[in-house]
């Protein structure tokens, strides 16, 4: 359960100035604000407090001012703080000349397998079969509006399912009929041992993403992807969530803390626990694909790079369209069927 993209996800939930135009980072905040409504039903532990967000070059921190403006149309409390009220709100930070950085202090931050289970057993308590590790092989439409799905469990018929194929860019070909153009980028999410209260909000880091669990455990995940040698490119082929072998993953986590303790010390010290191959799903307009599919019916899409920020509201109303058949208000810019292009700003 959780064994691959929710698995491998910062789990950073956020309507920052990167959801872009305004109905996208509207869509983002229904997100955050469905997670507020999961924490208190389900007990599900996320961390709030915000996030903190700065950047090296001097143009790019001034361009980060304006989107912060931006965000703050849409009415999200953000705003660019200086290094003394930082220091107050996060003082084992350190963020070297930087002057001011970008708050947003909605947002949070969530162990996705911890939360996915939490879901799981909810949807298991009213009723729901959940299969582990079941993978789906092929579907044959028996008749109109039934579909026959060829599983490692045997043949299951269904009069609809659902596509939350992750970062598979294959799947919703083979087992709903359409291309999605989307591409995957592959992310290290390295995850340590419990530490002493350290940080208390999403670090954004140049280089590095950081925060810290309410277990103790810290989450570094990568900001930039792998370089783009042959080498790398034949050991990502098969899109796998684990290193061939201990040392080079440990090499790798290795590299993030080297990162992350130019801006945290005492980040050395911490031992890793895991590191995983985190595969992010990004059609490429960078927005959700959320739907029916236009040539087979039965199979309806969630696939999404936001996924951990969008999951309440996208569950909320892909669930009513589902089981309804009534057209949920809110997704009419995620159908499959559109015409993908660059995404539009504010």
């Amino acid at each position: 359960m959780a064994g691959r993209a929710s698995h491998g996800t910062f789990a950073w939930i956020n309507a920052t100035w990167a959801k872009q135009p305004r109905y996208y980072h509207a869509f983002n905040q229904a997100g955050l604000t469905g997670w507020h409504r999961l924490q208190s039903a389900l007990n599900i532990p996320v961390r709030w407090g915000g996030s903190v967000e700065w950047f090296t070059a001097t143009e790019r921190q001034e361009r980060l001012a304006k989107q912060i403006a931006e965000q703050v149309a849409c009415g999200e409390p953000a705003q660019m703080i200086d290094a003394d009220t930082l220091a107050s709100l996060e003082p084992n930070v350190d963020i070297g000349d930087t002057r001011r950085v970008a708050y947003s202090p909605n947002d949070g931050a969530v162990d996705p397998v911890l939360a996915t289970k939490a879901l799981a057993a909810a949807a298991g308590s009213l009723g729901a079969v959940i299969n582990e590790n079941c993978a789906v092989h092929g579907v044959t439409m028996v008749r109109d509006g039934v579909a026959e799905l060829a599983t490692d469990f045997g043949p299951i018929t269904v009069d609809g399912y659902v596509l939350a194929t992750g970062a598979d860019p294959n799947a919703t070909q083979a087992l709903a009929g359409i291309h999605i153009p989307q591409r995957t980028t592959p992310g290290v999410i390295a995850i340590t041992k419990p530490m002493a209260p350290t940080i208390n909000r999403i670090i954004v880091a140049p280089g590095v993403h950081i925060h810290q669990r309410g277990d103790g455990r810290i989450v570094l995940g990568e900001q930039d992807g792998p370089p783009k040698t042959q080498t790398h490119m034949a050991r990502l082929a098969g899109r796998p969530t684990r290193f061939p072998t201990d040392d080079l993953a440990l090499k790798h986590a290795s590299r993030l803390i080297s990162t992350a303790e130019t801006f945290v010390p005492g980040m050395n010290s911490a031992e890793i626990e895991d590191v995983i191959i985190g595969w992010r799903p990004r059609p490429i307009d960078e927005h959700p694909v959320i739907g029916r599919s236009p040539t087979n019916p039965a199979a309806y899409l969630a696939i999404m790079h936001s996924g951990i920020s969008l999951a309440p509201i996208v569950g909320a109303l892909a669930a009513k369209e589902v089981l309804s058949g009534q057209i949920a208000q809110g997704l009419e810019h995620y159908r499959p069927d559109r015409t993908f292009a660059s995404v539009r700003r504010y």
